[in-house]
């Protein structure tokens, strides 16, 4: 990170933001073409290790990316604030973000996929005990992505 001074370290205050946002952008190499895609996650963290959970169709890019190319960039951002100024060159913002890289894996097991999907839920409605039919489980692919490295850096 080029500006260490805006490095956040503090476990706490990032599993907070985490824990506050809504969107994850994951960042796939499609044969040397970056596709990235922003998706609703869900996330556990367990001694120290996030694993974020996705979901989307069972067929298409990201699904074949997941399965083909499992290694991701992912970022997460929010807080974002503008500071004026008097001269556009001198405008700032105020914001904080996440940026990481890891390994995709779809889940196939039907506890693990109503499980993610019940964290998903949690994390966007503040409810995570929801019943899924099984033709909704089987048309649904579910991500989990195991972050490998992890950054967080505020202004």
């Amino acid at each position: 990170m080029r500006r260490n001074d805006r490095e956040i370290s503090a476990p706490d205050i990032i599993e907070k933001f985490i824990a506050g946002e809504r969107i994850i952008r994951i960042a796939f190499v499609d044969d040397g073409d970056i596709y990235i895609v922003p998706v609703n996650y869900g996330y556990t963290l367990t001694n120290g290790n996030y694993t974020f959970y996705f979901h989307g169709a069972a067929a298409g890019r990201k699904f074949e990316l997941a399965q083909n190319e499992p290694t991701v960039g992912f970022e997460i951002d929010g807080a974002y604030k503008l500071l004026e100024a008097d001269n556009a060159c001198d405008f700032s913002a105020e914001f904080m973000s996440v940026i990481g890289t890891g390994r995709l894996k779809v889940l196939t097991e039907k506890a693990e996929k109503t499980a993610a999907l019940n964290m998903l839920m949690k994390q966007n409605t503040g409810r995570g005990d929801w019943d899924f039919d099984e033709k909704t489980l089987k048309a649904t692919a579910v991500y989990e992505l195991a972050a490998d490295k992890l950054s967080c850096k505020a202004k």
